[in-house]
């Protein structure tokens, strides 16, 4: 059950665990086998790259989670930035380019294509950003992702504000549809898979 499982905020200590936990939870993603078609290519820059938007960007803004198994393992992780907290800035960008070089390599370009799409779609008024979540293949089905939705779904309705996502994958649409957010429009990457745009609207 998900109110057993432990959600606490994660920190730069963290940030090996989280991007091992979403490297797998991704290696499937649509999005990401675009960006990274080579299946072992794959393997060895998910991981690098999602350490580096998590040590420059999400956990610097202090609203990324991790949830705990029994064991005190990360089994899910769930990176957001909070309102009014600009995603990057020039000097971020610059400090996450040879991380994001190791990570994605030659295919670093198609990477930013996707980026500058997202921001390009970003909602104007001030918003709870989920930049990504996922679990761990080995503990999905078990209540992870739930814990960590509702640990800062909780906080966003306390605020009485609005909660953004990007979802890369079909299949979770209806998954995040329960918990209160509406596909707002659907977008493809330019010669890539679509992306669908979901907001959760103040409550």
């Amino acid at each position: 059950m998900s109110t057993a499982i432990r959600v606490r905020a994660a920190g730069q200590s963290d940030v090996r665990a989280a991007a091992d936990t979403l490297a797998a939870a991704f290696a499937h993603d649509p999005v990401m086998r675009w960006i990274l078609p080579d299946e072992r290519r794959r393997a060895v820059g998910l991981p690098r790259f999602f350490a580096t938007v998590a040590r420059h960007v999400f956990v610097p803004a202090g609203a990324s989670e991790l949830a705990l198994r029994p064991d005190g393992t990360v089994a899910g992780t769930a990176l957001w930035t909070p309102p009014n907290r600009r995603q990057t800035s020039p000097r971020t960008d610059l400090r996450m380019m040879p991380g994001l070089v190791r990570a994605l390599g030659r295919r670093i370009l198609a990477g930013k294509q996707v980026a500058d799409l997202l921001e390009q779609h970003h909602p104007a008024e001030p918003h709870w950003y989920l930049g990504m979540i996922g679990t761990a293949p080995d503990a999905r089905g078990a209540g992870y992702g739930n814990a960590l939705l509702r640990s800062r779904l909780d906080r966003v309705d306390a605020e009485s504000s609005i909660a953004y996502l990007e979802s890369s994958n079909p299949d979770n649409v209806p998954y995040y549809e329960r918990f209160g957010f509406t596909v707002t429009d659907e977008i493809r990457i330019p010669g890539g898979p679509p992306l669908w745009l979901m907001l959760r609207a103040a409550r």
